[in-house]
Protein backbone atom coordinates (compact mmCIF):
# COMPACT_ATOMS: atom_id res chain seq x y z
CA UNK A 1 0.00 0.00 0.00
CA UNK A 2 1.17 3.26 -1.16
CA UNK A 3 1.44 5.96 1.66
CA UNK A 4 -1.31 9.05 1.89
CA UNK A 5 -1.13 10.86 -1.36
CA UNK A 6 -3.39 13.94 -0.73
CA UNK A 7 -3.49 16.46 2.28
CA UNK A 8 -6.60 15.80 4.52
CA UNK A 9 -8.12 18.55 7.01
CA UNK A 10 -10.50 17.60 9.50
CA UNK A 11 -12.82 19.14 12.74
CA UNK A 12 -15.18 17.99 14.95
CA UNK A 13 -17.92 19.33 16.91
CA UNK A 14 -17.99 17.68 20.55
CA UNK A 15 -21.36 17.82 22.83
CA UNK A 16 -20.70 17.37 26.68
CA UNK A 17 -24.09 17.37 28.79
CA UNK A 18 -22.97 17.15 32.73
CA UNK A 19 -19.66 15.44 32.37
CA UNK A 20 -16.31 15.68 33.14
CA UNK A 21 -14.62 15.59 30.07
CA UNK A 22 -10.80 16.16 30.78
CA UNK A 23 -9.92 16.48 34.31
CA UNK A 24 -6.68 19.02 35.06
CA UNK A 25 -4.75 17.21 37.71
CA UNK A 26 -3.05 20.47 39.15
CA UNK A 27 -6.90 21.78 39.89
CA UNK A 28 -7.95 19.10 41.45
CA UNK A 29 -9.30 17.22 38.68
CA UNK A 30 -11.97 19.83 37.78
CA UNK A 31 -12.19 20.37 34.01
CA UNK A 32 -9.56 21.81 32.29
CA UNK A 33 -10.49 25.69 31.00
CA UNK A 34 -8.67 28.22 29.72
CA UNK A 35 -8.17 32.28 31.26
CA UNK A 36 -11.43 32.96 29.15
CA UNK A 37 -13.38 30.64 30.72
CA UNK A 38 -13.00 28.04 27.58
CA UNK A 39 -13.68 24.72 28.72
CA UNK A 40 -10.74 22.68 26.59
CA UNK A 41 -9.82 18.97 26.37
CA UNK A 42 -5.34 18.43 25.36
CA UNK A 43 -4.62 16.89 22.23
CA UNK A 44 -2.73 14.23 24.83
CA UNK A 45 -6.48 13.34 26.12
CA UNK A 46 -7.79 13.20 22.11
CA UNK A 47 -5.02 11.08 21.10
CA UNK A 48 -5.61 8.57 23.69
CA UNK A 49 -9.21 7.84 22.88
CA UNK A 50 -8.05 7.64 18.98
CA UNK A 51 -5.62 4.92 20.28
CA UNK A 52 -8.67 3.25 22.29
CA UNK A 53 -10.67 2.79 19.65
CA UNK A 54 -8.22 2.05 16.91
CA UNK A 55 -7.07 -0.38 19.82
CA UNK A 56 -11.00 -2.07 20.16
CA UNK A 57 -11.13 -1.98 16.38
CA UNK A 58 -8.03 -4.48 16.51
CA UNK A 59 -4.83 -2.16 15.31
CA UNK A 60 -1.68 -2.70 16.52
CA UNK A 61 -0.95 0.00 19.30
CA UNK A 62 2.49 1.16 20.52
CA UNK A 63 0.85 3.53 23.66
CA UNK A 64 -1.64 1.64 25.35
CA UNK A 65 -2.59 2.60 28.34
CA UNK A 66 -2.81 -0.03 31.45
CA UNK A 67 -6.74 -0.25 32.00
CA UNK A 68 -6.58 -0.74 27.97
CA UNK A 69 -3.43 -3.08 27.76
CA UNK A 70 -4.29 -6.32 25.40
CA UNK A 71 -1.01 -7.47 25.40
CA UNK A 72 1.87 -8.52 28.26
CA UNK A 73 3.97 -5.62 28.31
CA UNK A 74 4.19 -3.45 31.17
CA UNK A 75 6.13 -0.86 29.98
CA UNK A 76 7.02 0.89 26.68
CA UNK A 77 10.27 -0.06 26.66
CA UNK A 78 9.51 -3.83 27.54
CA UNK A 79 6.74 -3.86 24.66
CA UNK A 80 9.27 -1.95 22.09
CA UNK A 81 12.30 -4.45 23.32
CA UNK A 82 9.51 -7.63 23.18
CA UNK A 83 8.13 -6.88 19.75
CA UNK A 84 11.31 -5.54 18.55
CA UNK A 85 13.75 -7.78 19.82
CA UNK A 86 15.57 -8.84 16.49
CA UNK A 87 15.93 -5.30 15.20
CA UNK A 88 18.96 -3.36 16.56
CA UNK A 89 18.32 -0.22 17.93
CA UNK A 90 21.38 1.05 16.45
CA UNK A 91 20.62 0.90 12.75
CA UNK A 92 18.00 3.68 13.07
CA UNK A 93 16.04 3.42 9.56
CA UNK A 94 15.25 0.04 9.91
CA UNK A 95 14.32 0.44 13.72
CA UNK A 96 12.06 3.74 12.23
CA UNK A 97 10.47 1.11 9.37
CA UNK A 98 9.91 -1.62 11.77
CA UNK A 99 8.12 0.32 14.01
CA UNK A 100 6.08 2.50 11.89
CA UNK A 101 5.16 -0.75 10.18
CA UNK A 102 4.29 -2.38 13.47
CA UNK A 103 2.03 0.13 14.95
CA UNK A 104 -0.54 1.96 13.65
CA UNK A 105 0.11 4.93 16.28
CA UNK A 106 3.39 5.44 15.86
CA UNK A 107 3.09 5.76 11.94
CA UNK A 108 0.52 7.89 12.56
CA UNK A 109 1.32 10.58 15.32
CA UNK A 110 5.46 9.48 15.44
CA UNK A 111 6.60 8.51 19.01
CA UNK A 112 10.34 8.91 20.49
CA UNK A 113 12.34 5.69 21.22
CA UNK A 114 14.72 6.70 24.38
CA UNK A 115 16.01 4.64 26.59
CA UNK A 116 19.33 4.79 28.90
CA UNK A 117 21.89 1.44 27.72
CA UNK A 118 22.50 -1.23 30.50
CA UNK A 119 25.95 -1.41 30.44
CA UNK A 120 27.98 1.65 29.83
CA UNK A 121 25.51 4.13 30.97
CA UNK A 122 24.82 5.87 27.03
CA UNK A 123 21.31 5.62 25.77
CA UNK A 124 19.54 5.67 22.52
CA UNK A 125 17.09 8.15 21.06
CA UNK A 126 15.14 7.69 18.20
CA UNK A 127 12.63 10.27 16.96
CA UNK A 128 9.65 9.40 14.51
CA UNK A 129 7.67 12.36 13.35
CA UNK A 130 4.47 11.46 12.70
CA UNK A 131 1.78 13.15 9.76
CA UNK A 132 -1.16 13.36 11.86
CA UNK A 133 -1.44 16.71 14.23
CA UNK A 134 -4.57 16.94 16.18
CA UNK A 135 -5.50 20.32 17.97
CA UNK A 136 -6.64 21.10 21.52
CA UNK A 137 -10.25 20.84 21.76
CA UNK A 138 -11.95 24.48 22.94
CA UNK A 139 -15.54 25.53 24.25
CA UNK A 140 -17.26 27.37 22.00
CA UNK A 141 -18.83 29.72 24.77
CA UNK A 142 -17.41 29.90 28.10
CA UNK A 143 -18.15 26.73 30.63
CA UNK A 144 -16.49 28.53 33.57
CA UNK A 145 -19.88 29.11 35.18
CA UNK A 146 -21.14 25.77 34.34
CA UNK A 147 -18.85 23.35 36.65
CA UNK A 148 -20.31 22.14 39.08
CA UNK A 149 -18.55 20.30 42.19
CA UNK A 150 -20.57 17.90 44.80
CA UNK A 151 -18.90 16.51 47.49
CA UNK A 152 -19.21 12.81 47.58
CA UNK A 153 -19.34 10.43 50.41
CA UNK A 154 -18.32 6.37 51.04
CA UNK A 155 -21.20 4.45 52.34
CA UNK A 156 -18.52 1.73 53.81
CA UNK A 157 -15.37 1.80 55.08
CA UNK A 158 -11.88 1.27 52.82
CA UNK A 159 -10.04 -0.12 55.80
CA UNK A 160 -9.85 -2.04 58.71
CA UNK A 161 -12.80 -3.81 60.60
CA UNK A 162 -15.35 -1.53 59.40
CA UNK A 163 -16.30 0.20 63.08
CA UNK A 164 -14.70 3.27 61.92
CA UNK A 165 -14.64 5.40 59.24
CA UNK A 166 -11.86 6.16 57.30
CA UNK A 167 -10.06 9.63 56.58
CA UNK A 168 -11.30 9.48 52.78
CA UNK A 169 -14.60 9.01 53.25
CA UNK A 170 -14.86 12.20 51.53
CA UNK A 171 -14.23 13.15 48.32
CA UNK A 172 -15.34 15.92 44.86
CA UNK A 173 -16.70 15.00 41.59
CA UNK A 174 -16.63 18.05 39.33
CA UNK A 175 -18.53 18.00 35.90
CA UNK A 176 -19.59 20.39 33.42
CA UNK A 177 -23.30 21.05 32.84
CA UNK A 178 -23.26 21.58 29.09
CA UNK A 179 -20.72 22.80 26.97
CA UNK A 180 -20.20 22.28 23.10
CA UNK A 181 -15.74 21.65 22.07
CA UNK A 182 -14.66 21.65 18.51
CA UNK A 183 -11.38 20.75 17.58
CA UNK A 184 -9.50 20.29 14.37
CA UNK A 185 -6.44 18.50 12.91
CA UNK A 186 -4.72 17.17 9.65
CA UNK A 187 -2.89 14.90 7.70
CA UNK A 188 0.60 15.76 6.06
CA UNK A 189 1.70 13.68 2.79
CA UNK A 190 5.32 14.48 3.29
CA UNK A 191 5.87 12.77 6.36
CA UNK A 192 2.83 10.39 5.48
CA UNK A 193 5.53 9.33 3.05
CA UNK A 194 8.44 8.65 5.76
CA UNK A 195 6.16 6.21 8.16
CA UNK A 196 4.27 4.60 5.52
CA UNK A 197 0.96 6.10 6.92
CA UNK A 198 -1.46 4.93 3.90
CA UNK A 199 -5.14 5.82 2.95
CA UNK A 200 -6.55 2.70 4.73
CA UNK A 201 -4.67 4.44 8.12
CA UNK A 202 -6.75 7.79 7.32
CA UNK A 203 -9.85 6.05 7.18
CA UNK A 204 -9.04 3.99 10.54
CA UNK A 205 -8.36 7.18 12.23
CA UNK A 206 -11.54 8.89 10.86
CA UNK A 207 -13.65 6.13 11.90
CA UNK A 208 -11.92 6.27 15.36
CA UNK A 209 -13.01 10.14 15.62
CA UNK A 210 -16.25 9.93 14.36
CA UNK A 211 -16.91 6.67 17.53
CA UNK A 212 -14.51 8.68 19.55
CA UNK A 213 -16.64 8.23 22.57
CA UNK A 214 -17.70 4.74 22.16
CA UNK A 215 -16.50 2.64 25.23
CA UNK A 216 -15.24 5.73 27.00
CA UNK A 217 -17.98 5.73 29.91
CA UNK A 218 -16.66 6.45 33.41
CA UNK A 219 -18.11 7.71 36.48
CA UNK A 220 -16.75 11.41 35.70
CA UNK A 221 -18.45 10.54 31.74
CA UNK A 222 -21.25 8.57 32.22
CA UNK A 223 -22.80 6.99 28.90
CA UNK A 224 -23.91 8.99 26.59
CA UNK A 225 -22.46 12.37 28.30
CA UNK A 226 -20.26 13.06 25.25
CA UNK A 227 -20.84 12.42 21.56
CA UNK A 228 -19.27 13.44 18.56
CA UNK A 229 -22.52 15.48 16.69
CA UNK A 230 -21.12 16.86 13.67
CA UNK A 231 -17.65 16.01 11.41
CA UNK A 232 -15.92 17.86 8.71
CA UNK A 233 -13.88 15.91 6.16
CA UNK A 234 -11.26 17.51 3.59
CA UNK A 235 -9.38 15.75 0.91
CA UNK A 236 -7.32 17.73 -1.02
CA UNK A 237 -6.60 17.11 -4.72
CA UNK A 238 -2.68 17.65 -4.07
CA UNK A 239 0.13 16.55 -1.67
CA UNK A 240 0.43 20.12 -0.72
CA UNK A 241 -3.12 20.78 -0.34
CA UNK A 242 -5.32 23.52 -2.30
CA UNK A 243 -5.48 25.40 0.79
CA UNK A 244 -3.47 25.99 3.52
CA UNK A 245 -5.36 24.24 6.91
CA UNK A 246 -5.06 27.39 9.16
CA UNK A 247 -7.60 28.93 6.27
CA UNK A 248 -9.54 25.49 6.09
CA UNK A 249 -10.40 25.00 9.57
CA UNK A 250 -10.93 28.64 10.22
CA UNK A 251 -13.76 28.28 7.23
CA UNK A 252 -15.39 25.98 10.31
CA UNK A 253 -13.67 27.76 13.28
CA UNK A 254 -14.73 31.25 12.35
CA UNK A 255 -18.72 30.73 11.37
CA UNK A 256 -19.39 27.75 14.48
CA UNK A 257 -21.31 30.06 17.39
CA UNK A 258 -23.74 31.05 19.62
CA UNK A 259 -27.06 31.62 18.16
CA UNK A 260 -28.35 35.45 18.21
CA UNK A 261 -30.30 36.26 20.95
CA UNK A 262 -29.32 33.41 23.46
CA UNK A 263 -27.21 34.54 26.19
CA UNK A 264 -26.59 31.02 27.60
CA UNK A 265 -26.77 28.01 25.84
CA UNK A 266 -28.35 25.25 27.44
CA UNK A 267 -28.12 22.74 24.58
CA UNK A 268 -26.44 21.97 21.33
CA UNK A 269 -29.71 23.77 19.68
CA UNK A 270 -28.77 26.86 20.78
CA UNK A 271 -25.29 27.01 18.72
CA UNK A 272 -25.31 27.47 14.91
CA UNK A 273 -22.64 25.38 12.68
CA UNK A 274 -21.93 26.13 9.07
CA UNK A 275 -23.19 23.74 5.98
CA UNK A 276 -21.32 21.98 3.74
CA UNK A 277 -22.38 24.70 0.76
CA UNK A 278 -21.62 27.48 3.17
CA UNK A 279 -18.05 25.89 4.05
CA UNK A 280 -17.23 24.84 -0.03
CA UNK A 281 -18.15 28.44 -1.19
CA UNK A 282 -15.83 29.91 1.23
CA UNK A 283 -13.36 27.58 -0.51
CA UNK A 284 -13.96 27.01 -4.06
CA UNK A 285 -13.07 23.31 -5.27
CA UNK A 286 -11.89 21.76 -2.47
CA UNK A 287 -15.09 19.28 -1.62
CA UNK A 288 -16.23 19.52 2.67
CA UNK A 289 -17.64 15.98 3.64
CA UNK A 290 -19.53 16.67 6.83
CA UNK A 291 -21.48 13.40 8.94
CA UNK A 292 -23.77 14.25 11.60
CA UNK A 293 -22.71 12.35 14.64
CA UNK A 294 -24.04 8.86 15.48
Amino acid sequence: MEPLKNKIDFAAIVCVENANPNGDPLNGNRPRVNYDGHGELSDVCLKRKIRNRLLESGYSIFVQSDDNRVDDYRSLRSRAEGVLKNIDMKDEKQYREAACKQWLDVRAFGQVFAYKGSEDGSGVSIGIRGPVSVHPAFSIAPVIDRVTSIQITKSVSGEGDGTKKASDTMGMKHRVDHGVYVFFGSMNPQLASKTGFTDEDSEAIKSALLTLFRGDASSARPEGSMEIYKFYWWKHNSNNGQYSSAKVHRSVGSKVRVKEGITEPMRIEDYYFPSKEEIEQELPGLKCEVIEGE
